[in-house]
């Protein structure tokens, strides 16, 4: 049964699962050197929102972890963390791409096709999982504990692969950065 909490961010949330991937695109073409706006490129950046994933995916591990110990207030705590660095990431990754031009990956032969791969994944997940984690929050924040459950036995390894193939993605294109 759908709380009365849950119907009050179902709007919200299929909202946000579609403008945050629309805006993200829209953003990812738009080169902030070609409106005029003299800025340098923030290269710095990549290393940072890579450890910025490979820190969510330990969060988010002991997340899983402090529920299994029944530490429920420190799940929330660890959970909310990890939706803070998923969005510290986004920032980072748009502002990298408004301002520098995208790296193009140099690996060759059967390397190159496993990064595509992963590449691609990684991104279709990172679309596909906004609403899985914010349904998978409200439930909980909701008290609908045995369908948050459900749902994050879903959410939680596609939001871990997310992470984890974050950074080897960085690693892998890591060689072909001009900085």
């Amino acid at each position: 049964m759908i709380t009365e909490e849950e119907k009050k961010y179902k709007k919200w949330i299929v909202t946000l699962s579609i403008v945050i991937p629309v805006v993200v695109a829209i953003l990812f073409g738009v080169k902030l050197k070609d409106l005029g706006v003299e800025v340098k490129p923030l290269s710095f950046l990549p290393p940072i929102y890579a450890t910025i994933n490979g820190l969510t995916a330990v969060v988010l591990f002991a997340a899983v972890a402090a529920i299994k110990k029944g530490k429920v207030k420190l799940h929330e705590t660890l959970v909310k963390v990890c939706m803070a660095c998923s969005l510290a990431f986004l920032v980072m990754y748009v502002a990298y791409h408004m301002t520098s031009d995208s790296t193009p990956y140099g690996g060759t032969g059967s390397i190159r096709y496993v990064y595509y791969f992963i590449l691609i994944t990684h991104i279709l997940l990172s679309v596909i999982i906004i609403p899985f984690v914010l349904f998978t929050f409200v439930r909980g924040i909701a008290g609908a504990y045995e369908r948050h459950k459900k749902l994050a036995r879903i959410t939680y390894p596609m939001w871990m692969y997310v992470a984890v193939t974050g950074v080897i993605v960085y690693l892998m294109i890591s060689p072909y950065y001009v900085h």
